[in-house]
């Protein structure tokens, strides 16, 4: 029964994503109509850039960030352990702790190409990235600061959500000057930007299987079955079609 109604939700919300691109671009005609005068359709079109950005969050938070997995430790002999555990946590916090650093620089670069005429912004060096790494994966590891680092992640997207918008809304031309340019090879800002936290996303997801409940005091986390793929297969289900919204918007 949970899982009919949380398909129904999930195809309610991509149903209503691939519609949403083809409304904002009839606002925006209609807004062109009247281009020099204020109108209600480019009120509807600017708030419009906001619509995917808040459905991302409010996803991600709803089914994102407090996973459920099977914890029968029946076939403890299917279980990864020891070095193989130690490298697979370690890869794990390395890899988001620095995802996340390079997220939120682009914030703070596009704040500094934005807003702040004449300001450079530094670098960190490897003193700074490895006492980062090191903070973030302390609240990785405590459960009651994850919703915390997860709403830095998420309020960080909606931030760069709204710079990009901004930028197009504006006609502003993203140059090298911006990190975010061609990252990823890419030049749709919103799909970078998607992709970024796509990665974060999935980082969080294997770290939250691996510290399920006693998994880390025990030092043993049971490989993971079908039941547990569930929910990553629906996020991955879900960014394909924000990818896809981002790409029939552009």
């Amino acid at each position: 029964m949970v899982i009919k109604k949380n398909s129904t939700g999930l195809l309610i919300t991509l149903s209503f994503l691939l519609i949403l691109p083809f409304v904002q671009k009839q606002w925006f005609n209609l807004y062109l109509f009247n281009i020099n005068d204020f109108s209600f359709y480019s009120v509807l079109y600017y708030l419009s850039g906001t619509i995917g950005p808040l459905l991302i969050c409010f996803n991600s938070l709803n089914n994102n960030t407090h996973y459920k997995f099977n914890n029968n430790n029946t076939y403890i002999k299917n279980s990864i352990k020891g070095k193989s555990l130690f490298f697979l946590v370690a890869i794990n916090l390395i890899f988001i702790s620095y995802f996340t650093i390079n997220y939120i620089n682009i914030n703070f670069d596009l704040v500094s190409n934005l807003f702040i005429e004449g300001f450079d912004f530094q670098q960190l060096d490897i003193f700074q990235l490895s006492s980062l790494i090191l903070l973030i994966s302390i609240l990785l590891i405590f459960k009651k600061s994850r919703l915390l680092y997860k709403k830095i992640i998420l309020g960080n997207f909606i931030l760069i959500s709204f710079y990009i918008w901004y930028l197009q809304i504006n006609n502003i031309i993203v140059d090298d000057n911006f990190n975010i340019h061609r990252y990823f090879g890419l030049n749709n800002l919103n799909v970078v930007n998607v992709l970024i936290l796509v990665a974060i996303e999935i980082s969080y997801y294997s770290w939250s299987f691996l510290s399920y409940k006693t998994n880390l005091s025990d030092w043993v986390v049971r490989k993971p079955q079908k039941g547990d793929l569930i929910p990553f297969l629906n996020m991955i289900i879900f960014y394909f079609f924000i990818i896809i919204y981002y790409l029939i918007l552009n």
